[in-house]
């Protein structure tokens, strides 16, 4: 047994530089670079009570990059430099790696997919990733896991994995490690993969998968080394994501029709369904006649703001974390500042 202590968000705190050279936030660019446009680093968990072609125009608009949930395709291409994932079976990659390859979705002629799996762990999927990278090289790219493990990402560095998904059991809707006992707490899982990708001349990008509650979870997650932040409970919060919109409760409404907009900005109570993707209900979906026991929750939650206005609060925030930490772009930023793990009262003290 590892008797080391892992870390959660919670018990870690980002310390500023002991001086910083930006005079002004304006100084400061918090997006990545993609065909010579830019895109936040963030990526919308691939879940049906969050995007779909309702609003996946919302989240492009706000520089937000997609992961669609299964079953839907990326409809359009959006020229922003946002990316777009479509997610997948392990069954369906299968079937897609046999084939002559002709599919790309993306701008650049690529074809950007996610293999939607929680256990990533299996050599099978490993085996069938790197046939993939043999056969399509960079043409296609690839977002892979979950795992729970560093020496598994280390495996997806070596197989040249684009894209890796960390974390397992965290998320708002998941409940794998409270009944399977089996996870890894992000911060540590986060900082010791950035520290194997050290060892490699381009590593996979580490996505930081789950259990986002709040704006510093996400500076904290871009601190421990993550690339990217996916997110599927924040999201689904807002008034644009794609979950079946309640007014009192009760009344079905279209959350994309303007008197939906009109009803929060007066004080309407709204809310929101938010499920799991492994839940009975999903399966159902899928059209499976055999259903596996559920790892993941049904809940419905109160609309708490508007897409646009989370993701101008979300910049300005972390543009003041930056000018803090004396980083004037993401490449300064990522996995290199200074943490501290602060005690239980010290986190309730400033958790207000």
């Amino acid at each position: 047994m590892n008797s080391n202590i892992k870390l959660d968000y919670n018990d870690l705190i980002i310390v500023p530089a002991s001086t910083s050279d930006i005079k002004s936030r304006k100084d400061i660019f918090p997006y990545y670079k993609h065909l010579d446009r830019h895109h936040l680093p963030l990526i919308t968990a691939p879940m049906d009570t969050v995007v779909d072609h309702t609003n996946d125009e919302f989240f492009a608009k706000n520089n937000i990059n997609i992961c669609y949930p299964r079953g839907i395709k990326p409809s359009i291409i959006f020229k922003n430099g946002v990316l777009q994932f479509e997610s997948i079976s392990l069954e369906e990659f299968e079937i897609i790696i046999q084939k002559q390859f002709t599919i790309a979705n993306s701008e650049d002629g690529k074809y950007y997919v996610c293999i939607d799996i929680a256990n990533g762990h299996m050599e099978f999927l490993h085996n069938l990733l790197k046939s993939a990278k043999k056969r399509f090289g960079s043409n296609i790219v690839i977002m892979a896991g979950n795992i729970a493990n560093p020496e598994t990402y280390r495996i997806m560095c070596d197989i040249g994995v684009d894209f890796v998904r960390v974390g397992i059991g965290n998320g708002g809707a998941c409940t794998t490690t409270k009944n399977v006992a089996i996870g890894y707490p992000a911060a540590s899982l986060i900082k010791e993969c950035y520290d194997i990708s050290m060892e490699y001349k381009n590593p996979s990008k580490i996505i930081a998968d789950g259990g986002i509650k709040s704006y510093s979870d996400i500076f904290k997650a871009l601190c421990l080394g993550a690339d990217y932040v996916q997110i599927g409970s924040v999201f689904n919060k807002a008034l644009e994501s794609c979950g079946d919109t309640l007014l009192f409760k009760t009344i079905p409404i279209n959350q994309n029709n303007k008197i939906a907009l009109w009803l929060f900005k007066n004080g309407f109570t709204l809310t929101k369904k938010f499920r799991g993707m492994s839940t009975k209900e999903v399966q159902k979906q899928w059209g499976k006649t055999v259903l596996t026991t559920s790892e993941g929750v049904v809940r419905f939650r109160n609309v708490e703001y508007t897409l646009d206005s989370w993701v101008e609060n979300f910049i300005d925030y972390l543009k003041s974390n930056m000018s803090y930490c004396n980083a004037k772009n993401l490449n300064d930023f990522v996995g290199k500042n200074n943490m501290v793990q602060i005690s239980a009262e010290s986190y309730k003290r400033f958790d207000k």
